[in-house]
């Protein structure tokens, strides 16, 4: 597996390409990019195409909220009963991933863009809040799915030396998705629908999908294990679920005790960071957009950085690094004053794209085939539910100390258990062949 012409992605036949794409100067990265071949750069392309799309999507919401709720008579005591409703589609998207270890990662890829497409563009039509969340929610469970597929198949079909950076790149140029939404969003006064126009928008990859059906393959890993499976009856569809029961059970069960702790205490520091600039340091709403712009071009490069560093060095070690940074910025954050605040949210936010990067790569690589895109939901369900603990948590500690800064800090602590547990309890998987950290048992 060390001849280039032996690695996933095709054979001899399928030459190494000589330099980068040009598309990927979208992102600024001056290190060393891996040569890949023709029919991988072309998949990482497609991928990251599907990402962008995938990622304005996700950001309308939070972005034109105030108009969403004007304009569809939402009342304030509503609105986050609507937006944790919509949240709740990522729960529904493990059902997918289940599918995909059955019926294949192409087939479920191409469904998971025509919905989030479909849906989008619906959403537009919306008359009302119960229609928004129905057309939201489902949105939502496509766009999850496509995201752990997305990462699935660039696993399966990088070699093992180029897994992270590859990964890394896709997170990168989806995240352009959120800054296209934000440039097209500072419009939406004049636009003659409104918002309604942010989500018209959305019916652009359904031009794509001509394309799409052509040029994306299956991989190369399903085919073979599709080829080795045996029927199973009725059974066959819950065949992922058992296998991710019985193989490796040690290992769902440390990754969960990771992830959990890890999304309880992240997902409520990041959604007061906004609120505490405003409120706490006296940031205008200016000030605020011009942290978020500076420091999101820089974070986005955590996705790149983080992926390279973690196939030079290691998953662990710099999954472990990258979650004592983000722990002491968070910290810092919520507890200092001045000129300090923009670099520790820069920081912040660098390492946490950083460790999404890191634990995508790494709770991909360590199960096999037969259940790689189960194990992925799997992922999602159990830091999905963690952020959703840690919210709710928030609640009681901030009528203790008064304040949304205290809760937060008094939660910090608890981010010292993922990389003890990481770190003492889970394989490297970096360098490694697919086969070799996981093999079908």
């Amino acid at each position: 597996m060390d001849d280039a012409n032996s690695a996933p992605g095709g054979g001899a036949d399928d030459p190494v390409r000589e330099g980068r794409p040009w598309w990927t100067y979208a992102i600024p990265y001056a290190g060393q990019v891996p040569a890949l071949k023709q029919s991988q750069w072309s998949l990482l392309g497609l991928l990251a195409l599907a990402e962008f799309f995938e990622q304005y999507d996700v950001s309308l919401m939070g972005l034109a909220l105030k108009q969403i709720q004007v304009g569809l008579q939402i009342p304030e005591s509503e609105i986050a009963g609507v937006t944790a409703v919509v949240r709740a589609g990522s729960l529904v998207a493990f059902a997918l991933s289940v599918l995909a270890d059955r019926v294949g990662r192409r087939r479920l890829l191409l469904l998971t863009i025509v919905g989030f497409t479909v849906c989008t563009f619906g959403t537009a039509f919306a008359q009302d809040a119960r229609q928004f969340m129905l057309m939201q929610l489902t949105a939502r469970v496509f766009i999850t799915a496509e995201t752990l597929l997305a990462v699935v198949v660039l696993a399966e079909e990088l070699h093992a030396r180029d897994r992270g950076w590859g990964i890394g790149m896709l997170g990168a140029l989806g995240s352009l998705g959120h800054g296209a939404s934000a440039a097209v969003f500072a419009a939406v006064d004049h636009m003659p629908y409104g918002w309604r126009s942010l989500y018209l928008i959305g019916v652009v990859p359904l031009l794509f999908l001509a394309w799409f059906r052509r040029k994306l393959p299956e991989t190369r890993r399903f085919q073979e294990q599709r080829a080795e499976r045996k029927e199973e009856g009725l059974l066959g569809g819950l065949r992922p679920i058992l296998h991710l029961a019985r193989m490796y059970p040690r290992r769902v069960a440390v990754l969960s005790l990771a992830l959990f702790p890890f999304d309880f205490v992240i997902a409520t520091a990041y959604t007061f960071m906004p609120k505490t600039l405003q409120e706490v340091h006296g940031y205008s709403p200016g000030q605020v957009t011009a942290v978020f712009l500076v420091g999101g071009a820089l974070g986005i490069l955590g996705n790149v950085v983080a992926g390279q560093l973690g196939d030079r060095f290691g998953r662990k070690p710099v999954l472990c690094v990258a979650m004592l940074v983000n722990g002491l910025a968070l910290a810092g954050f919520y507890n200092s004053e001045g000129y300090a605040i923009p670099f520790l949210w820069v920081a912040a936010v660098f390492s946490i794209l950083a460790i999404g990067i890191l634990f995508k790569a790494l709770g991909t690589e360590l199960f096999p085939t037969s259940h790689r895109s189960t194990a992925s939901g799997m992922r999602m369900v159990v830091g999905t539910l963690g952020g959703i603990a840690g919210l709710s948590i928030e609640g009681s500690l901030y009528e203790i100390t008064g304040s949304h800064a205290g809760a937060v800090t008094m939660l910090t602590p608890v981010l010292i258990l993922p990389p003890l547990v990481i770190w003492l309890f889970l394989p490297e998987t970096a360098q490694r062949e697919l086969e070799e950290v996981s093999p079908e048992r």
